[in-house]
C-alpha cells in the first residue's frame, strides 16, 4: 500500500479510525430517524407490498405479535437509514485510506463513490422489479394446489430486504475491486487469471442469495459475470500505471 499510513503511529492510526467510526454511526442514526419518518410518512411499507400484491392480490401480509408492526417499522427504518447513510460512510472510508493514495488515485475516489451509489441503487432496482416478483411466483406457486400460504409482515419483509440489499452489495463489486487495486491486493492479471474461479464463487453466492429457482438465480448471476469483466477493465484502467507512478511521484504525505 503506498503512502505514509505505516509511518502513523499505531494510536493515531486507531484514533482517526475511532472518528471515522463515529462520525459514520452518527449519520447512520440521524438517517435512521429520517428513515423512520419516510417510512411512517410516505408508505414506504406499502411500497415494498407491492411485489406481494402482484403475486396475491386478494391476500395481505399479517402478524401474529401485537409489538410487530412497531419492531417492523423500526427495523424497515433502519434499512432505509442504512441506504442513505451509504455515501457519508463510503466518504470517511475513503478519508481514512487517502493518506495512503497517490494525487493521481485520488481524482478518481470521489467518481468511484457515486458510481458506488449509482450501482447500488440500480442493484435494488433490479432486485424489486424482476428477481423479488420472479422469486415470489415460484416460491408461492410450489405445491400450490395443496399448500395455502399465510404469509407474516416481518417474515415476508426479511425474505425481500435481504434479496434487494444482496442485489445492491453485489453491484458495488466493480468499485470495489477497483479499490482493492489501489491498495495493490488485485492486479488485472490475477482477476483474469483466477476467473474461473471466481465463476464458481458467483454462482455459490446467486445461489444462496435468491430463491430456489433456476430463474431468480441466472437473474443474479449474468449481472455478477458482467460485472466482473467490467471490474477487470476498470482495474486495468485506472490501477494498471500504479507501480509506474511510484517512481515517478512523491509518496503522499501523512
Amino acid at each position: 500500500m503506498a503512502g505514509d499510513l505505516g509511518e502513523m503511529p499505531f494510536l493515531d492510526h486507531l484514533e482517526e479510525l475511532r472518528k471515522r467510526l463515529i462520525w459514520s454511526l452518527v449519520a447512520l442514526v440521524a438517517l435512521s430517524i429520517v428513515g423512520f419518518f419516510l417510512v411512517t410518512e410516505f408508505g414506504v411499507l406499502e411500497i415494498l407490498e407491492r411485489p406481494f400484491h402482484q403475486v396475491l392480490p386478494a391476500e395481505g401480509l399479517r402478524y401474529t405479535s401485537p409489538t410487530t408492526p412497531v419492531v417492523v417499522t423500526f427495523k424497515l427504518a433502519f434499512v432505509v437509514g442504512f441506504v442513505l447513510a451509504l455515501p457519508v460512510i463510503a466518504y470517511h472510508t475513503w478519508a481514512f485510506f487517502s493518506p495512503a493514495l497517490y494525487e493521481h488515485e485520488k481524482k478518481y475516489i470521489v467518481p468511484a463513490i457515486a458510481v458506488g451509489f449509482v450501482l447500488f441503487l440500480c442493484g435494488i432496482a433490479m432486485a424489486y422489479f424482476l428477481v423479488l416478483p420472479l422469486g415470489l411466483r415460484f416460491l408461492i406457486g410450489f405445491q400450490a394446489e395443496t399448500l395455502t400460504p399465510i404469509i407474516t409482515v416481518d417474515e415476508y419483509l426479511r425474505f425481500a430486504t435481504r434479496l434487494i440489499l444482496a442485489f445492491g452489495i453485489i453491484f458495488e463489486m466493480p468499485v470495489i475491486l477497483v479499490v482493492l487495486s489501489f491498495m495493490g491486493l488485485v492486479t488485472p492479471a490475477g482477476l483474469r487469471r483466477y476467473q474461473r474461479h471466481a465463476l464458481v464463487v458467483l454462482a455459490i453466492l446467486s445461489a444462496l442469495l435468491t430463491p430456489a429457482d433456476v430463474g431468480t438465480m441466472l437473474m443474479l448471476l449474468v449481472p455478477m459475470v458482467l460485472l466482473y469483466e467490467l471490474s477487470i477493465w476498470l482495474v486495468r484502467l485506472v490501477g494498471g500505471g500504479r507501480s509506474r507512478s511510484r517512481a515517478e511521484e512523491p509518496a503522499p504525505e501523512s
